[in-house]
């Protein structure tokens, strides 16, 4: 008889209260005098919740065709103004091929991406025009090569003395975006390091070294204003400290064409999603 989840069932539930909690306050509510009025969030909660669950689905099905031990989704809620740290699964057993690496490492990204374009373009086909405020203080989200395209697409291109005000399901859209970029970079154990690792073997170890030293400069140049986000070098520390080896697989079999541009594929779904500066401040 199977145990039923409980841990993983109240943190997806918690995560998905903080996520509608985040999208309510996105709009203005104060839930604390109008606290019928969380529904409201239910946009931004919604979408964002879709995205994380499937990409860490993805991963989990991968994962079992490939007879790889792995946890059921764990979700992490928190007091931000999105709601939550993301969502990540636990392997259980060593992944024993390169295939089963690349399926495993690129099905996450690539799922949690689709349904994040899907909603950068309704949200986007919903999203209003503003005139830029001139008063200090407000954020800016900078924009990837693909978001550009798709505010280009459904919008128009813009004069700088306008932006776009996001819907939440744009917002939430631009966020899952974000995070399959940074899930796709080619360090140590994440996402794109698997898949470095399943195309590259050894010399994964020198890309990760490389590509920390980039964010890092990424995130020193931002506090002398020379572009960038600080939280590179945030980001930069927290790969180091987490580890930039990859375990070994068990068996080196040779990658069939299909893995081949699957790799490709997650390299150029890396390259316009990334975002030097997601985070700006005016």
């Amino acid at each position: 008889m199977r145990k039923i989840p409980y841990l993983h069932i109240i943190l997806f539930a918690a995560t998905f209260l903080t996520t509608l909690i985040a999208g309510a306050f996105q709009k203005g509510i104060d839930i604390i005098s109008s606290p019928e009025r969380i529904i409201e969030g239910l946009p931004f909660a919604g979408t964002l919740m879709t995205i994380l669950l499937c990409h860490e689905l993805a991963h989990y099905i991968a994962s079992k065709k490939h007879h790889t031990v792995a946890t059921l989704p764990y979700f992490i809620p928190a007091p931000s103004f999105i709601g939550t740290f993301g969502a990540f699964i636990k392997m259980k057993s060593p992944i024993i091929t390169r295939t089963a690496l690349i399926d495993i490492g690129a099905s996450g990204p690539i799922a949690g991406f689709i349904i994040s374009v899907i909603a950068s373009m309704v949200g986007l086909s919903m999203s209003e025009v503003a005139v830029l405020p001139k008063t200090e203080g407000v954020i800016i989200f900078g924009d990837s090569l693909l978001f550009s395209f798709l505010t280009w697409l459904l919008v128009g291109p813009l004069p700088d003395t306008v932006d776009v005000l996001l819907h939440p399901v744009a917002f939430a859209g631009w966020i899952g975006l974000f995070v399959t970029s940074m899930n796709l970079l080619p360090i140590g154990q994440l996402d794109g390091g698997h898949i470095t690792y399943a195309v590259f073997g050894d010399r994964h170890r020198r890309i990760s070294v490389f590509l920390v030293g980039t964010l890092a400069i990424l995130g020193t140049a931002s506090i002398f204003g020379l572009g960038g986000w600080e939280g590179w070098a945030l980001w930069a520390a927290i790969l180091l400290a987490l580890g930039i080896n990859h375990p070994p697989v068990i068996y080196w079999d040779m990658l069939d064409r299909k893995r081949k541009l699957t790799a490709v594929s997650s390299l150029v779904i890396f390259v316009i999603t990334f975002i030097p500066s997601p985070f700006k401040i005016l």
